[in-house]
């Protein structure tokens, strides 16, 4: 559940102010790493997560998010941004280390790319450095850049300076010896072992699941606490319309029951009687036009994807996109167990229920997962590309959640 991207730039042009007022001189004769060190003490983000060292006489400056770090020269000189992304849980923002780079490039204007030499920095890797120019605003300022990764997360350090000289790379080459992380530790109040039957059931959403860059080796793909369920609870609240037990009982029995496969075969019925599939190319369009409320842009889409759909529910009938409906009801489980509207034998026993009524209705993970994907494209009226290029990068991982047996003799082994 990737979040929006609408980082603090208010506070970024507030240290670029500063910045714009000054210029930045020569700090004198070369001092080592030791010397430089000497002077600098350790700067903490918020929530103890990152650090790094920084000029004795630097002030912290508020930031938006807990694992972010902002901190500048009090003659306004120079600053710093150590920006964590998280790879997992709620509080990811960015999807890899390219994406990280992008929203930052996006966010702070960078222009005038050139890579540099990269500092080492402990436990850290796929280190690199550009200097670059920022623009927030009117304002330009020179930025000594670094990106690498832990296994916890993505980084970007910059490293800001009205005019960018050696001695400023020096300085930041230094402190960046000095990064550190304390990766948090989640409260979780899950306690089912990832058995077999239990990877079966994270396996019938686990394209979702990464999408959200959530773990599809843990039950739910999130920790259970406190924050997890504010945030299923908005979310479910959003998409869904779930608010209480009642309504999530009422949408889970939906999808179970009726779900968007009603609507496909009565739409498939209704273009089959009305000789939608004799006609050509612009006889279709005009069709679609003249008999549903579509716009432009989802007649275009229609009259290209009923046609290949059509063939699938000659086949199938309205299981042609069942796998869509069965795999979301798996998955609003889990989301109702993290939402705290099930407890997690709850969740558990009904997962259990529901994939043993599922399961004889595919042969396999891909026949499953194909039907998935046609009633994505159905409901999201668009290509479902995305979601299969997931699918198949899942496949080929270490981890391949997929791995398991569909057949699997699913039993209660919690």
């Amino acid at each position: 559940m990737q979040k929006k991207i609408k980082w603090m730039k208010k506070a970024a042009l507030c240290v670029m102010m500063a910045l714009a007022v000054t210029i930045v001189q020569g700090c004198g004769g070369a001092k080592t790493e030791e010397e430089r060190l000497a002077d600098m003490q350790e700067f903490t983000s918020p929530d103890g997560s990152a650090s790094i060292y920084l000029d004795k006489s630097w002030e912290n400056e508020e930031g938006q998010y807990e694992g972010w770090l902002f901190a500048g020269s009090p003659d306004g000189r120079e600053a710093l941004y150590l920006l964590q992304f998280p790879k997992k849980g709620v509080n990811r923002m960015a999807e890899d280390m390219e994406n990280m780079k992008s929203l930052v490039a996006e966010t702070y204007g960078i222009s005038g790319e050139t890579e540099a030499e990269a500092p080492e920095i402990p436990g850290m890797e796929n280190v690199s450095a550009q200097t670059v120019t920022i623009q927030v605003g009117s304002t330009a300022a020179d930025s000594y850049v670094v990106y690498g990764e832990t296994d916890y997360a993505w980084y970007t350090v910059m490293f800001v300076a009205y005019t960018m000289n050696d001695d400023v790379i020096a300085n930041a080459k230094a402190s960046c010896s000095k990064f550190a992380e304390q990766a948090p530790e989640e409260e979780d109040s899950t306690t089912v072992e990832i058995t077999d039957t239990v990877r079966w059931f994270n396996a019938s959403y686990a394209v979702l699941t990464e999408m959200n860059g959530w773990d599809y080796n843990r039950f739910a793909g999130l920790a259970a606490n406190e924050e997890t369920k504010e945030l299923e609870q908005q979310s479910l609240s959003e998409w869904w319309g779930v608010t209480d037990r009642a309504s999530a009982d009422e949408t889970l029995d939906w999808a179970l029951n009726e779900g968007h496969r009603a609507s496909f075969a009565e739409e498939m019925e209704y273009l089959e009687q009305g000789g939608f599939f004799e006609l050509d190319d612009e006889g279709k369009t005009a069709f679609l036009e003249e008999n549903f409320t579509y716009d432009s842009d989802e007649v275009a889409f229609y009259a290209s994807f009923y046609p290949s759909a059509y063939e699938a529910y000659k086949q199938n009938g309205a299981k042609a996109i069942a796998g869509w409906d069965y795999c979301r009801a798996m998955n609003l489980l889990s989301f109702y167990y993290l939402a705290g509207y099930y407890t997690e034998t709850e969740a558990l026993d009904k997962s259990l229920e529901i994939a043993q009524q599922i399961q004889p209705e595919f042969t396999s993970w891909d026949e499953m997962v194909e039907s998935y994907l046609l009633g994505y494209e159905y409901w999201g009226q668009e290509s479902s590309d995305e979601r299969r290029a997931v699918y198949e990068d899942l496949k080929g991982r270490a981890d391949n959640p997929y791995a398991v047996d569909y057949n699997l003799t699913l039993e209660k082994t919690w």
